[in-house]
């Protein structure tokens, strides 16, 4: 209902009633609803145009009217994008010409390409002529060629058309990474159960619920074939607020720069992950003196980059004689004694990127020989995504330094094609001599063939820490600690995307190079043909 609507005034007529509207009609919406709601579609003749026209050589002379036929339409301003209709086929350069022409000058308003979500595994009976071309089989390779030819354009999207077969898990997995806008399912998709109501089978089930998790728009197309029932609840308000920090890139450097008091006070409401190093201390404690000894042996522990933590408020809180608050650089500090039990939070997203290594080796000379180190050794590992998201807006800033930055993100719309695989690890204390931190390390991936072709956009990288013995913390998604949220991954974008074809090695050389201003990352990318 539109609340300043009024029926407009008619003239009085005695001789029959009318029924007057009372509410304004459906098509009545501010500029901002407009922009911020409503997705308009290609009328027929422009979708004629684009699809059996535009790219059809025998009628290249007339291809310039078609254009502007083509053009006017989608320049309209004040919708929040425009559906097109599905490539035909790879061969579709001058369609993509026209839309990157679009593209170019069209404000803010987003163009959703239709793809169907197919791939066939038997290429010859699977195929779906309506929308694959002459020999291509998987519809992920004609979103890629029309991408590519649209130079990577932002404001081009993908709207999936969900049909009642579906690829595998690996394949369909790679498509989160994309620029999926909305899901259109049709509804002679759903079956009927028992007591007559719609629904989806089990796979479109749990694609159903991957696409809501990833904040994808599900829409159902089609004539009804059943009664449909009240849905369920709208997200609470913890998703909304954790909507904020997903996907959103964040370049932090905490040995250099200062962290804000806020930074501090989201770390400290972390519970988990005291809890882990209180168990830590605690295990460690009772291994390091007996029980039997405990009144008489004075411990000595060390918390190395303390932060605010609650430590500096015992001094004041009947402490004194316990807790010692020491303001210095722990490389250049020189302790009065050495201590039983050496613990630090140093570690980054990636384990060793925040320089823990360095600041370690630099403390170790606190700790006894026999001395306890917390944590104990910790290990990186990455894996290739195809974040299509994270790409674009690095590439928004236009400079190379920002490809050659490590981001801590929230991965949220990323598609992670391989399983993880360790790269370094660091283990305290380390007294041998000949050890170094620069490291190096060559590391194999294997994509599953049934996933089909896929774009990598870069590495995303988590890491798994020894605290003391079998207490854990870590983000590496096979070991992750339950509900900790102090680390988010981290993401090593790659310049140019690299496409790899199913079944083709991928060999990743991953280097940790030291000099004496910075500790910076190198990879190199291999592939091999496969005959």
């Amino acid at each position: 209902m539109d609340p300043n609507y009024r029926p407009s005034q008619v003239d009085e007529d005695t001789s029959r009633s009318r029924a007057l509207p009372f509410a304004g009609s459906d098509l009545v919406l501010s500029p901002s609803q407009w922009s911020s709601h409503v997705v308009g579609c290609t009328s027929s003749l422009t979708a004629i145009i684009l699809l059996y026209l535009v790219d059809n050589p025998k009628l290249c002379v007339v291809r310039s009217p078609y254009n502007s036929v083509l053009l006017d339409p989608l320049q309209l301003k004040g919708l929040f994008a425009c559906l097109l209709p599905t490539p035909k086929g790879i061969s579709c350069a001058n369609y993509a010409k026209c839309l990157n022409q679009v593209l170019q000058n069209l404000g803010s308003m987003q163009l959703w390409l239709r793809i169907p979500l197919e791939k066939s595994e038997n290429d010859a009976e699977a195929r779906n002529p309506d929308y694959m071309g002459e020999g291509h089989t998987d519809s992920w390779e004609l979103w890629n060629s029309f991408r590519l030819l649209c130079e990577h354009h932002s404001q081009l999207a993908v709207a999936l058309d969900i049909l009642s077969s579906l690829p595998s898990a690996s394949s369909v997995g790679r498509w989160f990474g994309e620029p999926v806008r909305a899901a259109i399912i049709n509804t002679n998709s759903f079956l009927t159960n028992a007591r007559g109501y719609p629904c989806l089978s089990k796979r479109h089930q749990r694609l159903t619920t991957a696409f809501f998790d990833h904040s994808i728009q599900v829409v159902i197309s089609g004539q009804p074939v059943h009664n449909v029932p009240v849905g369920a609840s709208g997200a609470n308000a913890d998703d909304h607020v954790e909507g904020k920090t997903l996907d959103y890139l964040q370049s932090q450097q905490p040995l250099m720069d200062n962290l804000e008091a806020q930074t501090y006070e989201t770390f400290e409401k972390d519970t988990v992950k005291y809890s882990q190093y209180q168990r830590a201390v605690a295990k460690a404690l009772v291994d390091r003196v007996p029980d039997e000894n405990a009144s008489a042996v004075t411990t000595v522990l060390m918390w190395l980059c303390a932060g605010r933590g609650p430590l500096s408020e015992h001094p004041t809180e009947g402490w004194e004689d316990i807790v010692t608050i020491v303001s210095s650089d722990m490389r250049n500090w020189d302790a009065p004694e050495r201590a039983d039990i050496l613990v630090s939070e140093l570690l980054g997203s990636f384990g060793d990127n925040e320089l823990s290594p360095e600041c370690l080796d630099g403390a170790q000379r606190f700790l006894k020989e026999d001395g306890i180190s917390i944590p104990s050794s910790y290990t990186s590992f990455i894996q290739p995504v195809t974040a299509c998201k994270l790409y674009n807006d690095i590439k928004s800033h236009k400079d190379l330094v920002h490809f050659e930055t490590a981001y801590v993100v929230k991965l949220h719309r990323v598609a992670r094609l391989a399983h993880t695989q360790p790269v370094f690890t660091f283990t305290h204390p380390e007294y041998s001599t000949e050890s170094s931190n620069q490291r190096s390390k060559k590391l194999h991936f294997d994509i599953p063939s049934d996933t089909g072709s896929t774009l990598i956009h870069g590495f995303a990288g988590y890491f798994d820490a020894t605290l003391y013995k079998d207490v854990h913390l870590g983000i590496e998604p096979s070991t992750a600690t339950p509900n900790m949220f102090s680390w988010f991954p981290i993401f090593f974008p790659l310049r140019t995307p690299i496409c790899v074809q199913p079944g083709t090695p991928l060999e990743v050389h991953f280097w940790r190079c030291c000099g004496s201003t910075k500790v910076p990352y190198s990879l190199l990318i291999k592939l091999s043909r496969t005959q």
